[in-house]
């Protein structure tokens, strides 16, 4: 732009010098002139302080960067020749009396401890850590040794345990199998004692002495005439033996007749005396009431004899009980005929039927 104006200057110059022009327009361009020559003045002179200033920064900016450089190159021998400080002592210094670099050079150390404190105290919780890992290592170990110990002694333990109880169940099944032969073994003696006694009848109530002055078969002959006068006049039972035998258990309370035990050479007499008992219930002699049973073994007799009471009871409600070999008890109910072992199966039998609950509660005690 400066070249411009300057031509521009000089061209306005020789115009006015060469050109015969008015006063007024010479005046004109003299002042046109002296403006122009003053605002290129000005504008090189501004010009140069700028370039002047331009100069300047740079040199100071130079000089800046310089010094720097040189700091950085000396700042390592210049750490060396710093004294470095203990904690103690940079938290007890007046940091408001320091100057800049003091204050940087004493945060720098600052940071320096901070850092070294923070890589000693890892090191040592790295060291520590190593030290209890294998300390627990070591007592996981021994642990695992005592435990290994333990389970082998549990392991023989159960072992003997598991003998033991193999021995058991052995001796539990030799006693439950020693049990049910010596069962099956009373139950076949009592079948051949019972067997013996098959032809037998007992007599039970009969006073004593009655059969002193003409025996005891006089006795039985009286019995079935005054009970069943149809049966005395037919001929052909034959009496083997008749005696008396003391009855399985004696009432204290009352002297009570020994039973007179009538063996009889054929056993179906005995079945048509006992159904003749049977029908007529009621049998007398010399005015005492009397009874005819089946001549049974001593064990026979008392299974029987548990099912005194329930039999009562149920006779007394014309249910037809009866007592079949060995020991069963039979009824009537519902127009069916139900046979019985023993009492818990009577009892099972009967929380079914309420009828007959309520008829044997107080003999098979069900409670309410």
């Amino acid at each position: 732009m400066l070249p411009r104006v300057f031509f521009f200057f000089l061209f306005l110059l020789f115009d006015l010098f060469a050109s015969p022009t008015p006063f007024f327009l010479s005046f004109f361009s003299l002042f046109l002139f002296f403006f122009l020559f003053s605002f290129f003045f000005f504008s090189f002179l501004s010009f140069f302080l700028s370039s002047l200033f331009l100069l300047f920064q740079i040199l100071v900016f130079g000089h800046s960067a310089l010094s720097k450089m040189t700091r950085r190159k000396t700042s390592p021998q210049k750490k060396e020749s710093e004294t470095v400080l203990s904690p103690t002592e940079l938290q007890n210094l007046d940091y408001n009396s320091m100057s800049e670099s003091q204050f940087r050079s004493t945060i720098i150390q600052l940071l320096v401890a901070l850092e070294k404190s923070i890589k000693d105290s890892r090191d040592f919780m790295t060291a520590e850590f190593r030290s209890n890992q294998a300390e627990i290592k070591n007592q996981l170990n021994e642990m695992q040794s005592k435990l290994e110990v333990l389970t082998t002694r549990v392991n023989e333990v159960e072992e003997r345990v598991s003998g033991i109880e193999d021995k058991l169940m052995a001796k539990r099944e030799t006693e439950e199998k020693r049990d049910k032969q010596l069962k099956d073994h009373e139950d076949r003696l009592r079948e051949i004692n019972d067997s013996l006694r098959k032809k037998n009848l007992r007599l039970i109530g009969v006073p004593e002495g009655a059969e002193r002055d003409r025996g005891p078969e006089y006795v039985f002959e009286q019995i079935l005439a005054e009970n069943f006068p149809n049966m005395g006049r037919e001929t052909g039972i034959q009496i083997q033996e008749i005696e008396r035998f003391p009855p399985p258990k004696i009432n204290k309370n009352h002297s009570t007749p020994r039973h007179l035990i009538v063996k009889l050479a054929n056993s179906k007499d005995k079945e048509k005396i006992l159904k003749a008992a049977r029908d007529k219930k009621a049998l007398t002699f010399m005015g005492k009431s009397i009874r005819v049973t089946a001549d049974l073994s001593t064990e026979t007799w008392q299974a029987r004899k548990g099912w005194q009471d329930i039999f009562r009871v149920l006779n007394e409600k014309n249910m037809q009980p009866r007592i079949l070999y060995p020991a069963r008890l039979s009824f009537k109910m519902e127009g069916e005929i139900k046979s019985f072992q023993d009492r818990q199966e009577l009892k099972e039998y009967v929380t079914s039927k309420p009828a007959l609950q309520e008829i044997l509660r107080g003999t098979l005690k069900i409670p309410l």
